[in-house]
């Protein structure tokens, strides 16, 4: 979660405390609005290499990009879904 935290600091200038409660809202709003099994791996993505599955040491900054993209596609799967515009 770190890196979506200092990715959200760096594109919106915000201090990365302010930073970190943006990224924990919008994954609380969207964990609490998916259904249970999507919520579940929303977290799994985002989580900084703790629990199964998530990589650990130098190779996990492709993982996380990777996380990043995956969780951008959700993101526009989800627009479309509540009237955003679609791609």
């Amino acid at each position: 979660m770190d890196e979506l935290i200092n990715l959200v600091s760096q594109r919106t200038g915000l201090p990365a405390d302010q930073a970190q409660a943006a990224v924990q809202t919008v994954i609380g709003f969207l964990k609490d609005r998916l259904p249970g099994p999507l919520g579940a791996e929303l977290e799994s993505l985002i989580s900084s290499g703790s629990g199964s599955g998530a990589g650990s040491g130098a190779g996990s900054g492709a993982g996380a990009a990777g996380a990043l993209g995956e969780l951008g596609s959700l993101a526009k799967g989800l627009g479309g879904m509540f009237g955003g515009k679609q791609a």
